[in-house]
């Protein structure tokens, strides 16, 4: 029958931050039982450096700039809960086809690939319009902004940009002024008047936003209705465990696809009463350990209900660690990427080589390590050739089947060149 299939992804989580990949301060055995069980992907490469197109490129199959998933600007996510640009509805994500083969399919926890269109309940990039049938978790991304205390990933940019048209404003509101006080210029006073209502009325309408920034962009949803508003990180990741266990219990008879999003290890970092303060590395530290016992959790139910062998899991992250996180108390919130260079939203290796590990008992390899260039675009065809469905064939796929390597069949990678793009710009090509 056709294998169950969970994919767990972490995000920003450093290649270095795992004891299977040489970690020895950090704490995650049950990740290294995966690892010892299956198969350990080293030159494993996210499709990007940065979440929205990596996640994009993770369920399509696909380059992110062939979906338009890749920004021409600087920002390359998605920042607000009401942008209008999303996962395009004609993009096929793996979702889509394995539910189209009778598969149950959930996604829990990040998302950040949109949600509506033209109106704010369209619904046109929600999960739930790309294959999922349930859905629990955030449509964005996990912020700062959310956790009081922990700063702001805006008020700097905020200030940056608005420095310069407040100083110009100012300049020529005051100079209009003054030529109109001389004579030199008739200046209607109610254009004045007008002008700097407008700049009063911007300003405020500004701080108002980021002011109630938690209420308006971080919520928790279920399916399509707004469940926690705004967010609490009180035992989050014990609710979204529970929801991925949950759904299990639930589809034990027949096959199904869990996608487990973690909001690990993202900032604003948290972690629960039971896991704070107890890692060597503090609260990133605590955090990347609570997610492990998460894993645990997971694999856990699966051999309560006798699933392990009958079902493929993957554990990877986004894109690696960001090393340029210090809190406002100045302790580091970024991970460890090992002996490379660079970190997240950067293309040198240390932003787009992340942990890719895979683990089906009796039909893949175990304790095997497999040093070929793979990519997370990878598990699209590798899953819907697990699920006998068929892969499309009016576009193209990026990614490869990763069984008949995780299988020893072959031992050279089908890929011969992968292509890093800094948002929409080509970067760097791997060679094989």
């Amino acid at each position: 029958s056709n294998p169950n299939v969970i994919l767990l992804m972490a995000d920003d989580l450093g290649i270095g931050d795992l004891g299977c990949y040489g970690n020895r301060t950090l704490r995650t055995p049950n990740i290294d039982r995966l690892a010892e069980e299956g198969v350990t992907l080293t030159q494993h490469i996210a499709a990007s450096p940065l979440c929205t197109p990596s996640r994009a490129a993770f369920l399509t199959g696909r380059y992110p700039i062939r979906s338009g998933m890749a920004s021409f600007s600087r920002v390359g996510v998605f920042l607000f809960s009401a942008s209008s640009g999303g996962l395009p509805s004609e993009e096929i994500a793996f979702s889509k086809l394995l539910k189209q083969s009778g598969y149950a399919t959930a996604l829990i926890g990040k998302w950040h690939l949109g949600m509506n269109c033209e109106s704010s309940n369209d619904f046109c990039h929600h999960p739930l319009s790309h294959g999922f049938d349930y859905f629990y978790g955030l449509t964005v991304t996990n912020f700062r902004d959310c956790k009081p205390g922990q700063g702001s990933v805006f008020l700097k940019g905020v200030q940056k940009s608005l420095v310069i048209p407040i100083q110009i404003v100012g300049i020529t509101l005051v100079s209009l002024a003054i030529v109109q006080y001389i004579g030199f210029l008739k200046v209607p006073f109610h254009a004045l008047g007008y002008s700097l209502l407008i700049t009063v009325i911007s300003l405020g309408v500004l701080i108002f936003f980021f002011h109630h920034f938690r209420h308006l962009n971080c919520f928790l949803m279920r399916n399509h209705q707004i469940i926690q508003q705004p967010l609490s990180y009180e035992n989050l990741t014990q609710r979204l465990t529970k929801e991925a266990m949950q759904f299990i219990e639930r589809n034990t008879d027949a096959p199904f696809l869990l996608v487990l999003s973690y909001l690990h290890v993202h900032t604003a970092l948290y972690a629960s009463d039971n896991f704070r303060g107890k890692s060597k590395h503090g609260l990133y530290g605590d955090a990347v350990e609570e997610m492990d016992w998460s894993v645990g959790q997971i694999l856990d139910v699966l051999e309560n209900y006798n699933l392990s062998d009958k079902t493929l899991v993957y554990f990877t992250s986004d894109q690696g660690a960001h090393i340029e996180e210090i809190s406002s108390s100045g302790e580091v919130h970024g991970g460890y990427n090992g002996i490379f260079k660079g970190g997240k939203s950067m293309n040198w290796e240390g932003g787009i080589r992340v942990p890719g590990i895979l683990r089906w008992p009796g039909v893949i390899q175990a304790s095997a390590y497999i040093d070929e260039p793979t990519s997370n675009m990878d598990i699209f065809p590798t899953i819907v050739k697990l699920a006998k469905a068929q892969l499309p064939s009016d576009r193209i796929i990026d990614g490869h089947d990763l069984m008949p390597l995780l299988q020893g069949k072959v031992t050279q990678s089908k890929h011969e060149f992968l292509f890093h793009y800094c948002n929409a710009y080509l970067n760097a090509v791997r060679w094989h």
